[in-house]
């Protein structure tokens, strides 16, 4: 392809891909994620074969969420959900936000550089598994997306923040009959006949319909049938419409038009849209369907909202600090809402202290930080005072009420919503607009019940923070602040928390001088991500140094740190290597408890796994032996010790990660050791997300010139 300069055309070209992909693979809906300029986020740029409203709670994906396209690109493999039991196991909070049967495909679009994720879905009517042919297909098209895309870059209109665009669907197929035969054919059938667009809206309408609907054709076309008709204006009703156009499958509901009147709907979706056949029901329908007057004068939730409702609120039982909160809440429920401000604060000592906010100047943020609880002096104190919301459309609305509040941020609407926890207001969350907002009754219950979600998720995240605070300066206080100079070897070493869950553990490493002329390197790592693991750490780290500076020989500082853990009866595992280092030998002995090979470099040659005999995990058994392994040490010949953690990917086979990783120090410059640690972590672990811990040691031996 060569581009002329023109966006439009490069734009027009990845869609048209897009469009293709969606034909080709069969699949009913398609969608193009790209990274932004950090990589830490993927948004939507391009949506096929579904509204907008369908996509919104995945218009912004954060690259370490659980989500397919983001594991995709994470873990840079093609993830496949074949059935919606599937996605329950796999993906909860999808599932629970999408509850349609439907199969799924997310790949990772990648070409010179990393570009994002192609997302496709298809009706639950296909095989749950997916062929070599499909994969191969999808794959292709992943490479053809990342060209095109590059090509853009290059030719100075790259594509990406163009989204999200919704790509037309045309059914492909010519028309049989002139259009009015066709509307005549539909007005010759009993009952009623209609038609809706994938966005909802009604396109035909024969006369039957329009009389059994209680309407005028002129009034009804172009309209939401929800939104048009009040008796239609039901969640449960929309949702079938919802769910016919995600399965692809014949959908069918019963309604009752006032005051009596019920009506079966009978949906039958394809690629282009919705046809529905309207016919009176036979029998009417039992008391307990029948509809009673409702005593709230809201209108009912969309249920598209309610979906993005639910979608959020199963993503804040997922985080884990209070940052993790301030970020969802920035990134998720303020685009939901329009909403380009946030603060979120607590009470402290009888004033309000912001622990998070986005959208505000540091100048406004610390005008209002710390402000009192006056009721009567900002509305955020008597929201936290009496748990009660508030909403203000206008700054002069703001000021009638409350003349006093600070007006220094220049935001022009306001939504104060109290964090309430067991009763106790014990925060305050404010979503506020750069321009009027007026807050509809529906947005206002969404909001105050999005609120107490937010409070829950806050009063977790609270208590995470205090206990990570306490298990990582156990930890840190336990790794070597800095390892030891030590002449003939160069030495470098990097430890990397896990970015989900706790982020710590039980990696360590260390370097123990043993005379002028010897050495030994350890590396381990413990089972689980807690204050019991970093414990436990600290123990077997303090076992190894006693033995090793006693001068024991390497497979009994393994065997007696043995017995001390089965001694101790932690109830955890771990896996140790032991390197000693004999310079003046020129000897390398290596013994290992069930832990991964190290990686052995020689100059000129290339990088391969040391072959070790390995000995089991600590802990396991009081009887083990560790068998050694001995290596000359010649000039320049480089270890690297590491932790699982980096090299360990779901759905990655173990061996072709070691392979990788093995590649990647061949490569290194070996200048400087620092920086061979940032360039294997960076080509390793790109997004810079990590499942679990990481330890890495490399050492280099030089010429010992004597201490």
């Amino acid at each position: 392809m060569t581009s002329t300069g023109d966006p439009a055309v490069d734009v027009g070209a990845v869609d048209a891909a897009l469009t293709e992909t969606v034909r080709r693979t069969g699949a009913a809906i398609g969608a193009l994620y790209l990274l932004s300029p950090d990589q830490q986020v993927l948004h939507l740029e391009a949506l096929y074969g579904a509204p907008a409203e369908f996509a919104a709670p995945w218009t912004r994906v954060p690259v370490a969420a659980p989500a397919p396209v983001a594991d995709a690109i994470r873990q840079d493999r093609l993830v496949w959900v074949g059935t919606h039991e599937e996605m329950a196991g796999s993906y909860p909070r999808t599932a629970v936000a999408l509850p349609y049967p439907l199969a799924l495909a997310a790949a990772p679009v990648t070409g010179i550089r990393r570009w994002g994720s192609l997302l496709l879905l298809w009706p639950a009517t296909r095989p749950p598994r997916m062929t070599r042919r499909e994969r191969s297909h999808i794959t292709s098209a992943c490479r053809n997306l990342a060209r095109l895309l590059e090509e853009a870059a290059e030719a100075g209109s790259p594509v990406h923040g163009r989204g999200p665009r919704i790509l037309p669907v045309t059914a492909g197929r010519p028309v049989a009959t002139p259009a009015l035969a066709a509307a005549d054919f539909a007005e010759r059938l009993p009952g009623g006949s209609c038609s809706l667009d994938l966005e909802g809206r009604i396109t035909f309408l024969s006369s039957g319909a329009a009389e059994l609907l209680g309407g005028d054709a002129g009034h009804l076309l172009g309209t939401l049938p929800w939104q048009s008709l009040p008796w239609l204006d039901d969640p449960s009703y929309e949702d079938r419409y919802r769910a016919a156009v995600i399965s692809r499958e014949p959908v069918a509901f019963t309604a009752c038009r006032p005051p009596d009147r019920w009506l079966d709907f009978h949906l039958f979706p394809d690629a282009s849209g919705i046809s529905v056949r309207i016919l009176p029901s036979d029998e009417e329908a039992p008391a307990s369907l029948r509809p009673t007057r409702s005593l709230h004068t809201a209108s009912p939730a969309r249920a598209g909202q309610l979906y993005q409702l639910v979608h959020l609120a199963a993503a804040l039982t997922e985080v884990v600090g209070v940052q993790d909160v301030v970020d969802l809440i920035a990134d998720q429920i303020m685009p939901a809402f329009g909403a380009q401000g946030l603060v979120l604060s607590a009470a402290d000592a009888g004033r309000l202290r912001i622990t998070g906010h986005r959208g505000y100047p540091s100048r406004a943020v610390e005008r209002l930080d710390g402000l009192p609880l006056d009721t009567s002096f900002t509305p955020a104190g008597r929201t936290l005072t009496t748990g009660t919301p508030s909403f203000f459309s206008d700054p002069e609305e703001m000021r009638r009420i409350y003349p006093e509040a600070p007006m220094v941020s220049g935001k022009q609407a306001w939504a104060f919503l109290p964090l309430i926890i067991s009763g106790r207001p014990v925060g305050c969350c404010v979503l506020s607009y750069d321009h009027p907002h007026a807050f509809t009754a529906e947005e206002r219950a969404v909001l105050t019940s999005l609120a107490g979600l937010v409070a829950q998720a806050l009063d977790r995240a609270r208590l995470y923070d205090t206990k990570h605070q306490l298990a990582h300066g156990l930890q840190q206080s336990l790794l070597p602040h800095n390892l030891p100079r030590f002449e003939g070897l160069r030495v470098a070493a990097r430890y990397l928390p896990a970015t989900r869950g706790m982020d710590i553990g039980g990696d360590f490493y260390d370097l123990l001088v043993l005379g002028d002329t010897a050495a030994a390197a350890v590396i381990g790592d413990v089972q689980g991500h807690n204050v019991a693991a970093a414990a436990l750490m600290g123990q077997v780290r303090t076992g190894v140094h006693a033995h090793a500076t006693l001068g024991t020989a390497p497979d009994q500082v393994l065997f007696r740190t043995n017995r001390l853990l089965i001694d101790l009866d932690p109830g955890l595992f771990t896996s140790c290597l032991y390197v000693h280092l004999d310079l003046a030998g020129r000897r390398v002995c290596v013994a290992t408890a069930g832990h991964p090979p190290p990686l052995l470099r020689l100059p000129g040659r290339r990088t391969v796994p040391l072959d070790v005999s390995p000995g089991p995990l600590l802990g396991v058994d009081p009887d083990a032996t560790y068998p050694l392994t001995e290596i000359p040490l010649t000039p320049g010949l480089m270890l690297a010790l590491y932790t699982d953690g980096l090299v360990e990917s779901p759905g990655v086979d173990l061996d072709e990660s070691v392979v990788r990783l093995a590649r990647c120090l061949d490569r290194a410059d070996d200048r400087d050791l620092d920086l061979v640690i940032d360039t294997l972590l960076k080509e390793v672990r790109p997004t810079g997300q990590n499942a679990d811990d990481i330890a890495l040691l490399l050492l280099q031996a030089g010429t010992h010139q004597g201490r």
